[in-house]
């Protein structure tokens, strides 16, 4: 049915949402910008850091000063380092799957290839990372799932996205792809996640251990 399997990062294969979230709301509070984790996820899960930096613009008239991405940057991977997870069951998804598969994030390139290591993840990616800052625009914008496509030579239509954002859907729909929405995350507990009639996943599942049985194809026998 498939011949790739294009992975998000944050909120996927790691789960690394809540903590991006909760670092966010207190870098951004002591510079006037009063938001919680619902704004959060309204309007910056799933997008590449210019575009988190125009909303802020826009809606509280704030331009952020130049130091803030270094510090917001450092301080997160610093609690990184010890609070983030890999999402449970994906090392299995990942070794077991018998179709390519490749990440596509909206992260920055050292932000994600840290991530990945401090998640024991990087080794199994390798040279299968593409990130927002390969493409003019980022999620929703199909760009970045059309160039993991490409780069992986396959056939968009014969991609399948894992995604947990609204706007990483979108941008997969938008792509030609067929997307499965994992809710599994801690972002996403508790929240209402019925999707807008622009962002419907063709399958849901909060856990990886229920990959497979999903689509039995896309796995080596165990």
């Amino acid at each position: 049915m498939f011949d790739l399997v294009i992975f998000d990062c944050d909120g996927v294969l790691i789960d690394s949402e809540i903590i991006s979230a909760q670092m966010l709301v207190e870098e951004l509070a002591p510079l006037g910008v009063r938001i919680d984790l619902d704004y959060v996820a309204r309007h910056f899960l799933g997008r590449s850091y210019p575009i988190v930096m125009k909303q802020i613009r826009y809606e509280f008239g704030l331009d952020l000063p130049e130091s803030f991405e270094t510090r917001y940057r450092a301080r997160l991977l610093d609690r990184f380092e010890t609070e983030l997870r890999v999402m449970p069951g994906v090392t299995e998804v990942l070794d077991r799957l018998r179709v390519p598969w490749c990440v596509a994030t909206s992260s920055s390139r050292p932000r994600a290839e840290r991530s990945l290591e401090i998640a024991g993840l990087r080794g199994r990616v390798g040279q299968r990372l593409y990130t927002a800052s390969q493409v003019a625009h980022g999620k929703p914008a199909p760009d970045l799932f059309n160039l993991a496509a490409h780069e992986m030579r396959a056939d968009p239509e014969r991609c399948l996205v894992i995604e947990d954002s609204l706007n990483g859907i979108r941008a997969g729909l938008a792509a030609g792809m067929q997307v499965w929405r994992f809710t599994g995350g801690s972002h996403l507990q508790g929240r209402d996640l019925s999707p807008p009639d622009n962002a419907r996943p063709a399958r849901e599942f909060a856990s990886f251990e229920k990959f497979f049985q999903i689509e039995p194809s896309l796995g080596r026998m165990a």
